[in-house]
């Protein structure tokens, strides 16, 4: 053979490989997009928020074989939105804020979290000690009016939508019985009337019993004067669009169920006092949603 047929042999062959690596590289599986794990604000900040929950978001990542990221939303409401919207594939979010998800876009509960073994929890009303009122009659009777109350921000559950409820059934409009009201986050309504600085606020025995643990108010500066009935505990829902695959939900939930029989050996799944996870669905949450249709909140569908 010439030297210059087998230039043109060798070029051939060159050719014929560089085609069967782009049909190849053409043919590779593109890898899955990531999941955004949309989680509420249960710390006292984002960076904390961020951290407490990051093992959970890795341990769904092994388990779905897909790469998940990990976003803290500022409010409940804003969780909301973000899971109706679709820029929130997964969240864990209160039951208020679910509520609004499934009401508005089709967003629908896979599981529920168990905080010390129980999938409920209890809204509550805290004074401190130097504000005179000892029971819930005192603060929606008239030595309430003229005092300070603070609720949590209105996608809250147990800060909002639950002592609303409360407080339109006794006949009377908090923003009219009293002489101020605020919407803040949980933590800082524990602090400030605690402190003093306010008269009393809205919170969730869930909140208030991490919060006198981790030392940041003390039990005897935060006395209950009112607890709801049982309530659902935090949902993790997912958009609309993505519980259609039901395979997906099926594996997602097995995931979910996997953590409390894990924390034994890896605690840091889950804050303190949780649990693990148990199977739910959206009947779990009528509670929640009859009082959003009480109070006005929710439209009722026709």
């Amino acid at each position: 053979m010439t030297l210059t047929r087998r230039l043109f042999a060798g070029l051939l062959l060159a050719g014929a490989s560089l085609s069967s690596s782009l049909s190849t590289w053409a043919q590779a599986p593109t890898a899955p997009a990531p999941l955004v794990f949309g989680v509420g604000l249960f710390q006292p900040d984002r960076e904390k928020n961020d951290a407490t929950y990051r093992p959970l978001a890795e341990h769904l990542a092994a388990r779905l074989g897909r790469p998940v990221q990990l976003r803290t939303v500022d409010t409940w409401e804003g969780l909301a939105k973000s899971l109706a919207s679709g820029e929130t594939d997964i969240a864990l979010m209160g039951p208020w804020g679910y509520v609004l998800a499934n009401h508005e876009a089709g967003a629908q509960a896979v599981a529920t979290i168990l905080y010390e073994g129980k999938p409920e929890y209890h809204a509550l009303i805290v004074t401190h000690p130097g504000s005179g009122l000892s029971s819930a009659q005192d603060l929606t009777g008239p030595k309430g009016r003229g005092l300070s109350f603070a609720f949590g921000d209105k996608g809250s559950t147990s800060g909002y939508l639950i002592p609303l409820h409360f407080f339109l059934q006794q006949g009377l409009d908090p923003e009219k019985h009293f002489a101020r009201v605020l919407y803040t986050k949980h933590q800082a309504i524990e602090t400030q009337v605690a402190a003093g600085q306010l008269d009393a606020g809205a919170d969730y025995n869930r909140n208030r019993n991490a919060m006198i643990d981790q030392g940041l108010i003390k039990a005897e500066q935060s006395r209950v004067i009112w607890q709801s009935p049982p309530l659902p505990n935090d949902a993790v829902a997912v958009r609309a669009g993505l519980f259609t695959d039901r395979a997906f939900v099926q594996k997602l939930q097995a995931a979910l169920v996997e953590v409390g029989p894990l924390l034994a050996k890896q605690p840091a799944l889950l804050p303190a006092r949780y649990t693990g996870f148990v199977t739910a669905e959206n009947a779990f949450y009528k509670p929640i949603r009859d009082a959003g249709l009480a109070t006005g909140k929710l439209t009722p569908k026709r």
